[in-house]
């Protein structure tokens, strides 16, 4: 059996307001690079001066991107799918970005290969009396903050930690563009939920089996072997859900 790599992968690499993701560069693109895609090419919408964040142009060239174009939204992934006079065709389309691309994502399927369609961001906190409610809140903003339409719950056994948590939350809530998004979507669809126990937590967060799921907990590595449903499950205090959330450093 021979196994090839793809010739041209085009990746979208989102922008929203108040976040750059230079990170989502690297994590596209150097898998790629590693399974031998030939050409590589990076679309991302242009910012307020027209031009795409130098953080992610850094990451590109670290990356070993080919060509990078300032274009996103359907139309971004219209030109990667079809091709224009300036941006060639691809053959495969990899990258997350907002309802607009992930609809226009699955119109060009067929035509043209794709990833995934990528639902809005959903997070569940589960949290006992001896988490951090810096790091519970910190977690359910890290990706609060991505869209309107994301989902941050937190689920606990303690009223006082949901408090605690809320506190922080408020605290950490500006009035950056980012951060209105992260208050929208937890007044639309996030919340506190307070549970009875570590067991009825784990089950509630299975039974909705979210993006992320995050064990700030007693013994975390053995309550997340009880875990059943989670796209990726964050064990214990130091392993951060997002890498731009200040963690303290594991004891020694």
């Amino acid at each position: 059996m021979q196994v090839r790599a793809i010739e041209r992968v085009g990746m979208y690499v989102p922008t929203s307001p108040g976040a750059v993701y230079p990170s989502s560069v690297l994590m596209t693109a150097i898998p790629a690079k590693v399974a031998g895609v030939s050409e590589l090419i990076m679309m991302s919408p242009a910012g307020r001066d027209g031009a795409v964040s130098p953080l992610k142009l850094v990451a590109a060239d670290i990356a070993g991107v080919d060509r990078v174009f300032a274009a996103g939204g359907a139309e971004g992934i219209a030109a990667l799918a079809y091709g224009t006079q300036t941006i060639p065709r691809v053959d495969k389309i990899v990258g997350p970005g907002n309802i607009f691309v992930t609809v226009a994502k699955r119109e060009v399927f067929g035509n043209v290969g794709i990833d995934a369609l990528y639902g809005p961001s959903e997070t569940i906190v589960i949290a006992d009396d001896t988490a951090d409610p810096m790091f519970a809140a910190a977690d359910l903003l890290a990706q609060a903050e991505h869209d309107e339409l994301a989902t941050p719950i937190l689920l606990t056994m303690s009223e006082a930690m949901a408090e605690a948590v809320g506190g922080r939350w408020s605290g950490s809530s500006s009035s950056s563009t980012a951060n209105r998004f992260a208050r929208t979507s937890f007044d639309a669809r996030g919340g506190a939920i307070i549970v009875s126990s570590i067991e009825e937590a784990v089950e509630l967060g299975s039974e909705y089996a979210p993006e992320h799921m995050c064990l700030l907990v007693r013994d975390a590595a053995a309550v997340a072997k009880t875990v059943r449903n989670a796209g990726g499950i964050f064990v214990g205090d130091d392993a951060p859900e997002s890498s731009a959330t200040t963690r303290r450093a594991p004891a020694t």
